[in-house]
């Protein structure tokens, strides 16, 4: 079966498969590259300066007797500003997805008191269809770096306090480094 490619033209720039005309004897390959206008209000939406370069390229089979599983890979070129100096930070990501959807999914029941995650965090309920595009665009989110840091960026040690009072520093703040020098002249008095 050949792949199918979602076009930059598409008007809604999403790619959705109807799960009544899946194939549950054969896979059914996908291949997702969204226009550089879609890549500029994704980056818009998740907080992000630019988004380059963005694919996810998979296929969706059935298991079991009416479940789903989709794999692919996702691969993207994000700028994000440093966390430190607000420069911008290119990072290239590289993954590989999993999201099962099941038919009857394993949770408990509504009028449980406790209720726990299930075990297999990549499940989902299935629906009608398997939008590819939103596990694409949930999979970047997810594997976005938290912190964005540039190779040169330091943390410079700011103190601040009122006039004639001595500032706190960083090591002041350290609570057991008092007690390392402690246990260094305690261990010198045994020795003597």
């Amino acid at each position: 079966m050949e792949a199918l490619e979602l076009m930059a033209d598409s008007a809604e720039n999403t790619l959705k498969f109807r799960v009544a005309d899946l194939s549950q004897n054969h896979s059914t390959p996908f291949e997702l590259r969204v226009s550089k206008d879609v890549a500029d209000k994704l980056a818009q939406e998740l907080g992000i300066s630019a988004l380059r370069k963005l694919s996810f390229v998979g296929e969706i089979y059935g298991f079991g007797k009416s479940d789903w599983e989709l794999k692919a890979h996702l691969g993207a070129t994000v700028v994000q500003p440093c966390v430190a100096t607000l420069e911008p930070v290119t990072t290239r990501i590289e993954a590989d997805i999993e999201r099962r959807f099941l038919a009857e999914p394993p949770y408990p029941d509504e009028d449980e008191e406790e209720i726990e995650m299930p075990e297999d965090e990549n499940a989902d309920v299935l629906g009608n269809e398997i939008n590819v595009s939103t596990v694409m665009e949930e999979s970047l989110a997810l594997n976005l770096p938290l912190y964005p840091r540039a190779a040169d960026a330091e943390i410079a040690e700011k103190v601040f306090t009122e006039p004639g009072k001595k500032a706190m520093t960083n090591e002041d703040a350290r609570p057991f480094a008092g007690l390392a020098g402690l246990r260094d002249k305690l261990a010198g008095e045994n020795e003597k």
